[in-house]
């Protein structure tokens, strides 16, 4: 390759990265300071976290931070490097209610992004009256995946394995849960969009309802955009576009640099070498949720290709193509530049516009669950 043409690939990837940044949620819309939010650990009591005991393979590292009804815990386990938070909000009558059990939705965070910030406890999440949700860490990029190569410089990570056979049994044995499949949902943003699909469609045995918001929904080459910004967050492309620091983590790093091919093999459609991610495709895999209530949220990017939500739109569209040609019900919403749908969403990748998906959804999930028997 010749030096101009390096530096134009490393340009677009730059630029890709760039674009992939609002896969996370780096701010809410304004809140109210509240007491879920204080610094100091609180410890378990009337006023605090309920207690929970290791297990699963995980084991806890200081005391729960947060109110009785919003804390986070910190984790750690042999199946990803460093320590995990999980963020769990409560119903408000989990304490004055201990005959009671409840469902569970289990949302998954967007690249870059951590359960530790208290703006991935949406407003709709906090006032649901009805249903536990457990926010656990998916690492930056870590892509709700058991990754390939677990030699990186990344250290081990088995996210798929720490989420479905640690963090979700460690939950129902701490908490009043109901452990049906019909009483557990998995949903997501973005990356965790994807996180979404792919957990419902590898355990239907365990998740009834899975919701996907502005999803990377396909990684299969119809989609290389898709593709090349989960590549992006593996090599750090972004990190060319970082200023001088000033102090404080620049948002395109997202840790250290490992192989494109990290995570499933080599992303290359050269000979079918990118058979892995074919398989992981989601958009590929729809007929695995059959009997699964589906959610699917999308804006439109106000039609720009610089912002991410373009192509979550396109994404969007193939699976609701797939899902008509399947016959399997589902509920739909594009809501295009985000005209009508909240103050705060101008159909961009924004957390103003996953609020208010989570305000047309959260109701709808109680609903289901209530209906189950």
């Amino acid at each position: 390759m010749t030096p101009v043409r390096l530096r134009r690939a490393r340009a677009a990837l730059a630029a890709l990265a760039a674009c992939l940044l609002p896969l996370a949620a780096p701010a809410a819309p304004a809140m109210a300071a509240t007491a879920a939010e204080a610094p100091a650990a609180v410890r378990a009591g009337a006023d605090g976290p309920p207690p929970l005991t290791d297990g699963f393979g995980l084991t806890q590292t200081g005391a729960a931070t947060g109110s009785a009804t919003n804390f986070v815990v910190t984790v750690t386990t042999a199946q990803v490097a460093g320590p995990h938070t999980i963020r769990i909000l409560l119903p408000a009558d989990y304490a004055a209610r201990p005959d009671k059990r409840y469902p569970v939705l289990y949302f998954l965070h967007g690249a870059s992004d951590n359960p530790s910030s208290p703006a991935l406890a949406y407003p709709a999440l906090t006032a649901a009256q009805s249903m536990i949700t457990v926010i656990p860490d998916g690492g930056l990029r870590g892509w709700y995946a058991d990754w390939l190569d677990q030699n990186t410089a990344a250290g081990a990570q088995n996210w798929e394995t720490f989420h479905l056979t640690q963090v979700l049994p460690f939950v129902d044995a701490n908490l009043r849960t109901r452990t049906d499949r019909a009483h557990r949902a998995v949903g997501g943003l973005s990356m965790g969009g994807f996180g979404a699909l792919h957990y419902a469609q590898d355990r239907p045995d365990l998740f009834g309802q899975v919701l996907t918001m502005s999803g990377a929904n396909d990684l299969s080459t119809d989609e290389m955009i898709i593709r090349g910004a989960v590549v992006a967050t593996l090599t750090n492309a972004g990190t060319v576009l970082c200023g001088p620091s000033d102090g404080h983590p620049c948002a395109l790093d997202f840790g250290p640099t490992v192989s494109s091919d990290a995570i499933f093999g080599s992303p290359y459609p050269v000979f079918g070498a990118d058979w892995r991610w074919n398989a992981a495709d989601p958009a590929s895999r729809l007929a695995r949720l059959a009997g699964t209530g589906i959610a699917v949220y999308t804006g439109n990017g106000n039609n720009s290709p610089s912002d991410m939500e373009f192509w979550a739109e396109g994404t969007a569209k193939r699976v609701k193509q797939r899902l008509d040609a399947l016959g399997l019900p589902h509920h739909y919403v594009d809501y295009g530049d985000g005209t009508g749908w909240g103050a705060d969403c101008h159909g961009g990748h924004t957390p103003g516009c996953w609020a208010q998906d989570l305000v047309d959804y959260v109701p709808r999930l109680e609903a289901a669950f209530a209906a189950a028997p």
